[in-house]
């Protein structure tokens, strides 16, 4: 047997043997993304709503984001206000606690929490539905930058404090949230 004939034909055998078994091999994992939808990592804690009569509002509680990613809070709706604003207090050059609403959104740090409260960032409920009465619920769809959302319920509770004014230095009936 001449062995160096051979050989080529036994390495093109074995290379082509090859070949077909990487064609049967299963293929790799596609690359999942690792990055859940912001509705998902988040949840709110101690949620809740100062209840008012008529005219303005707010919702109160800790935001929690449980992702490995910052996540934007883009817009809130309910039924019991047709128009909803994220807002911050801030002190203007007067020295005065104002609220305005927050450019951008709320921001929520990666495996941290926002906090929603009287006298600070909150979401304002204007023009109220209907009175929203201490023992009732109230239920909030967020909105994400990303398109998700998340849905929650908070209770009404009665409260007095936090008399902050609108930026451009108009009062507005309802607002001592």
């Amino acid at each position: 047997m001449n062995t160096t004939k051979n050989l080529p034909r036994l390495a093109a055998v074995i290379a082509v043997s090859l070949l077909a078994l990487t064609g049967c091999a299963p293929e790799s994992p596609t690359s999942e993304p690792t990055t859940r939808p912001a509705g998902d990592t988040i949840t709110i804690e101690d949620a809740w709503v100062k209840s008012a009569e008529e005219g303005m509002s707010a919702g109160f509680g800790t935001l929690v984001n449980s992702g490995d990613e910052d996540v934007t809070v883009v817009s809130v709706t309910s039924e019991a206000s047709p128009m909803i604003e994220l807002h911050e207090t801030v002190e203007n050059e007067a020295g005065e606690m104002v609220m305005r609403e927050k450019a951008g959104g709320f921001v929520i740090p990666a495996g941290g929490t926002l906090a929603l409260e009287p006298g600070a960032n909150h979401i304002m409920l204007m023009d109220l539905s209907a009175p929203l009465t201490a023992g009732n619920d109230v239920t909030f769809t967020v909105t994400f930058s990303d398109d998700s959302t998340y849905e929650f319920t908070a209770p009404v509770k009665d409260y007095s404090g936090a008399n902050e004014n609108y930026e451009d230095g108009e009062e507005h009936e309802g607002m001592d949230h």
